[in-house]
């Protein structure tokens, strides 16, 4: 990986800002107070920090804002919160008149920019109460150290949804995105070049277009109340119809496979061992996951056991000196053992569970995916029909509708869109009658299911002379863009820029020599130079993978890679499948 700001990256530049903005701005020795989150901010403040880390800061309990709480009116809360009504009613319900309030005061920060009519409401009820009241522009979700979101998942729905009275749903959800996005860029202390992938709709576009115009004003009304010109980094806007295929396709690498096949809910892992049920976080904390969570399952399965070999001898040999100085090295060690060794537990567990759906029927589905999405065998030859490579899965019944949903999509996509009387043949074959949504609401994307498009697919980079595993031939899309972005191989015309392009910004180095000569200008690239992506409408868990890929591979530029939300296959069919339906409720729109 590139070298990021500090340990955990993106983690720990969120957290650095939020105790530099909230905490170290209304902290008093020796004073403690009670910390009050919504839903948003609960997610996170546990994705960048511990309890002990708040405890560090004078805080004794954290309370949810939208639960009935006794009151404490000889302690003053601090109220991290989103500016939305829901938050703000909550908040103006613990200080209702000077005799009823819950608290001693209240030091109010908001996530990102509160709306006037929030802001006047506030004023007008209990301006006495507040100590302080900030923006402090912090509106995602640091998941890893080079991913973020924001928690939108409803976005892909009203981004993607045909029905014309979602319009006024669908600009509401740009605009709250857009700022979202520019609260990433605000905290990376970045104003890049934004840039966007023009076909086939026109939802990055317009999103592109909103977050320049946002970043400008932003920059003239930061903190610091300077204009702050562009940096040296680009940020790329995308649909998700850009590659359909990486969302359907079964990976075979540690943290995608388990995602995928596992029942993984909130990043929790759930396993017995010795009888007992047990729990374990998927999270960057632990050192093993971060180093195994990108390779492929058969390195992984080779890798734990040495590990654990590794340990065991470690303390034997250990325990073989009975030396009172080798015994008390041995108890501080033992945590230490036990620790690892529960780790390496977890992840066996997690692997052989991943191996025990993978064996009886994804093995063979492998195969059949691999050469629908290359359009080549494992030896390189060309798939001369398609259907041929399809139908024994069709006609397995050991999976089940949604592998076999992936694997007709996989055909469609390969060769780019079919005809009606085709797909009703393999609607019907399958006995797929009620999940045919999941398959013809694709074209809502942008993504040619019927009839076939006259336009060619795109051309993909020559990867074969690259090692990889037989079942595990397709790279994702989005490598291809990173690697073209940061070589500024980008074709213009296809990703136009909404701004002028940072004149710095030319991975290959080839700048004029009269911008700047070429050694200074490597140095400012690695300087922290950053490429940031979005995706809209969700983005899967090996295209995470190739934003580390790229930053280790191109060490003077880190990528940041974010999206609306996390995508899974099945979640993302089910979402799919939602898109010509009315949508009965709006759980997210700003103001409900």
């Amino acid at each position: 990986m590139a070298p990021p700001v500090t340990e955990r990256g993106l983690k720990s530049v969120v957290w650095q800002k939020i105790k530099a903005t909230v905490f170290d701005d209304c902290k008093k020795e020796g004073e403690w107070k009670i910390m009050i989150l919504d839903e948003f901010t609960t997610k996170l403040l546990a994705s960048c920090c511990k309890m002990t880390d708040l405890l560090a800061e004078g805080i004794t309990v954290v309370e949810n804002i939208c639960k009935n709480r006794e009151p404490v009116r000889q302690m003053k809360a601090l109220y991290f919160i989103s500016p939305t009504s829901k938050s703000v009613d909550c908040f103006l319900r613990d200080f209702g008149s000077k005799s009823e309030n819950r608290y001693k005061a209240a030091y109010l920060y908001f996530t990102d920019f509160c709306p006037d009519n929030l802001f006047n409401k506030i004023k007008a009820s209990c301006s006495k109460s507040i100590r302080r009241c900030k923006e402090i522009n912090i509106s995602f979700i640091p998941l890893e150290s080079q991913v973020y979101t924001l928690d939108v998942p409803d976005a892909f729905y009203y981004c993607y949804s045909p029905d014309p009275s979602n319009a006024n749903g669908k600009d509401v959800i740009m605009e709250a995105m857009a700022e979202q996005i520019v609260t990433v860029c605000a905290t990376l202390d970045e104003n890049p070049g934004v840039r966007y992938k023009s076909k086939p709709l026109d939802n990055a576009g317009k999103l592109a277009q909103l977050v320049e115009k946002k970043l400008e004003n932003y920059y003239k009304i930061d903190e610091k109340s300077q204009i702050k010109g562009k940096t040296h980094s680009q940020l790329i806007i995308i649909d998700r119809g850009f590659d359909p295929v990486s969302t359907v396709l079964h990976e075979l690498t540690f943290q995608a496979m388990a995602y995928d096949l596992l029942p993984i809910e909130n990043d929790t892992y759930k396993y017995k061992t010795d009888g007992k049920e047990k729990e374990a976080v998927l999270e960057e904390d632990d050192d093993l996951w971060v180093r195994i969570r990108h390779r492929h399952i058969a390195v992984v399965l080779e890798e734990i056991p040495k590990l654990m070999k590794e340990i065991s001898s470690t303390k034997k040999a250990t325990e073989g000196k009975i030396s009172l100085s080798a015994l008390t090295q041995l108890m501080k060690k033992m945590p230490h053992f036990r620790k690892q060794i529960t780790k390496q537990v977890v992840h066996l567990n997690l692997a052989e569970d991943c191996m025990s759906k993978f064996k009886p029927n994804i093995e063979k589905l492998c195969k059949t995916e691999q050469d629908l999405a290359l359009g080549t065998d494992a030896e390189g030859q060309k798939v001369k029909d398609s259907m041929r490579v399809l139908l024994p899965v069709l006609l397995n019944k050991n999976h089940d509708n949604y592998d076999k949903i992936r694997a007709i999509l996989l055909y469609i996509f390969s060769i780019n869109g079919t005809t009606e009387e085709n797909l009703d043949r393999l609607i019907q074959n399958v006995k797929l009658e009620n999940e045919s949504d999941m398959i013809r609401n694709w074209s809502y994307l942008g993504v040619p299911i019927v009839p076939p498009s006259q336009q060619g697919k795109p051309l993909r980079k020559d990867r074969s002379a690259e090692e990889t595993f037989q079942l595990s031939r397709w790279t994702p899309f989005i490598k291809d863009i990173l690697e073209d972005a940061i070589d500024n191989r980008l074709d213009s015309k296809e990703w136009p820029y909404c701004s002028q392009c940072p004149a710095v910004w030319n991975g290959s180095g080839a700048v004029s020599a009269r911008q700047k000569p070429r050694a200074n200008y490597l140095e400012d690239r690695k300087n922290g130079s950053k490429l940031i992506v979005f995706v809209i409408g969700g983005i899967t868990y090996s295209e995470m993978r190739c934003a580390y890929e790229v930053s280790q591979a191109y060490k003077s530029c880190e990528v940041i890679i974010g999206s609306t939300h996390i995508l899974t296959p099945k979640k993302l069919l089910d979402d799919i499948k939602m898109l010509n339906k009315p949508k009965d409720k709006v759980s997210f729109i700003k103001d409900e």
